[in-house]
């Protein structure tokens, strides 16, 4: 959903206070940001490519208005295919916290444009979204937001002080963590053209919180139609992910199965939803002084299981200096293939920027 730049000058300018708290109450409004920048050279396919980019351009507007209720507000600036620059809606929504429940820690609901359950989970493992998208959805089959309701929780307590500070502060359920939600299913950037609606869910398990914490399994599942008007095929997904995080090292791998995406055009010629399946790998070793990591991923994409040629394969390697918190220079290779390694249908280069507040 696009905003016109004045409105967002505007709405920028009412809450130009990045921290104002009302005397005698709990309400409070914070501003934050975040954004990609980066140069990119190399080739993709026949074409060549030598250009500056911003990839994203957050700001964040929080504003908590009681102890449990609180809002978000989050205008994207992004590139379209032409290269001009736009101004969507990226979040917008309210967010009511409750009591916990039993085993269920910290459980609340976001309402409105929301955050889906899998991507800000796996963003929070694999920390390079300015290198990229990640696996899911850089081979289309859903986005990181849409419109609907989303229920959040950790389950059994949180894991202790020094593993949110040394390790992993997100999701830190002791026991592991939860979400699921129901949606338009077009994504934050489309319209919906039906009324359909689709059911996303993903379960987290620590089961060794004591002798292995890093350790954690996690299943999502998708139910929905892909967002056609008329005839919308079926979008089905299934992913399981294995992943084990530490001071110094993260490892993940993950395997997805299912058919149709989310827009609806992965279909067969007459109109049936395409099966698809393939499985990505990501490392990171993390070094303490210098403030330095290397990273690696390699990703299998078949978008055409029941025939020959359908098959991809991509592999990512860079190195990142991390200035504070999320802020970070990287610089990486991105390669693809539709062959082999020897044969790159893309090799490009990037340095990038995130700037985070």
């Amino acid at each position: 959903m696009r905003l016109k730049a004045t409105a967002l000058l505007a709405l920028g300018l009412c809450l130009a206070a990045p921290h104002i708290k009302a005397q005698g109450t709990q309400s409070a409004t914070t501003i934050g940001g975040q954004w990609y920048l980066n140069y990119r050279f190399g080739e993709v396919g026949t074409d060549d490519v030598n250009r500056f980019g911003v990839d994203r351009a957050y700001i964040n507007i929080r504003h908590r208005l009681t102890d449990r209720l609180s809002g978000r507000i989050t205008p994207d600036v992004t590139l379209d295919g032409s290269g001009d620059l736009k101004v969507r809606l990226k979040y917008a929504y309210l967010d009511y916290a409750f009591p916990d429940l039993g085993v269920f820690t910290r459980p609340h609901v976001e309402f409105g444009v929301v955050h889906r359950p899998w991507l800000d989970f796996e963003e929070h493992l694999n920390y390079y979204r300015v290198q990229g998208t990640m696996f899911i959805e850089r081979n289309g089959i859903f986005n990181s937001a849409d419109l609907g309701a989303t229920v959040f929780s950790l389950i059994g307590g949180q894991m202790d002080e020094d593993y949110r500070q040394c390790v992993n502060a997100g999701y830190p359920g002791r026991y592991g963590s939860l979400a699921f939600g129901v949606y338009n299913g077009g994504g934050y950037h489309a319209v919906e053209q039906n009324v359909s609606k689709s059911f996303e869910g993903r379960l987290t398990l620590r089961p060794l919180p004591d002798l292995v914490p890093g350790l954690q399994f996690t299943y999502h599942g998708v139910i929905g139609k892909g967002n056609v008007e008329v005839d919308a095929p079926d979008w089905h997904v299934s992913l399981l992910l294995t992943s084990w995080e530490s001071e110094h090292l993260v490892l993940a791998g993950q395997y997805y199965w299912g058919k149709g995406n989310f827009k609806g055009t992965a279909i067969r010629a007459n109109g049936e939803a395409l099966p698809q399946d393939g499985y990505s790998v990501f490392a990171e070793w993390r070094f303490t002084e210098p403030r330095v990591s290397i990273l690696g991923r390699y990703d299998y994409w078949n978008d055409t299981p029941d025939v020959d040629g359908g098959e991809s394969q991509r592999i990512i390697i860079g190195v990142a200096y991390h200035v504070k918190g999320h802020s970070k220079i990287l610089v990486d290779f991105d390669g693809e293939t539709r062959d082999s390694f020897d044969t790159l249908g893309t090799k490009t280069w990037k340095l990038a920027f995130e700037y985070s507040f």
